[in-house]
């Protein structure tokens, strides 16, 4: 994990936590505006339903998954991106072993006390 100034990151650097709905995530790197964060789902893994008030975009690194937002679903697949406006209901399926990069602007705080 890298804050601060320090601008370049290595991924043997991050450490993997367990999420409350199972899977797991490393945090990349954060400032006070911005943090990228890479989750891992085992196939059949979710993200529960949820919000919160940051912006976030997310990219499909590696898999296939069904997003759902504000209601919405479709599948996503390797390559593609979803961008979650603040405040709405989101959560994830992943239809196969998968990963996940989020960005949150501001960074998520949450996560650094877990």
């Amino acid at each position: 994990m890298t804050e601060g100034t320090n601008i370049f990151v290595r991924a043997s650097e991050g450490e993997w936590d367990t999420t409350p709905d199972g899977n797991r995530r490393r945090i990349a790197c954060y400032t006070d505006e911005l943090m990228m964060v890479e989750f891992a789902f085992e196939k059949g893994g979710e993200g529960w339903l949820h919000s919160h008030p940051h912006v976030q975009s997310s990219y499909v690194a590696e898999g296939s998954f069904e997003v759902t937002i504000d209601g919405r679903t479709e599948t996503l697949r390797v390559g593609d991106s979803f961008i979650v406006p603040s405040g709405l209901q989101h959560g994830v399926r992943a239809l196969e072993k998968g990963r996940l990069v989020d960005c949150f602007t501001p960074h998520r705080a949450d996560f650094l006390t877990t």
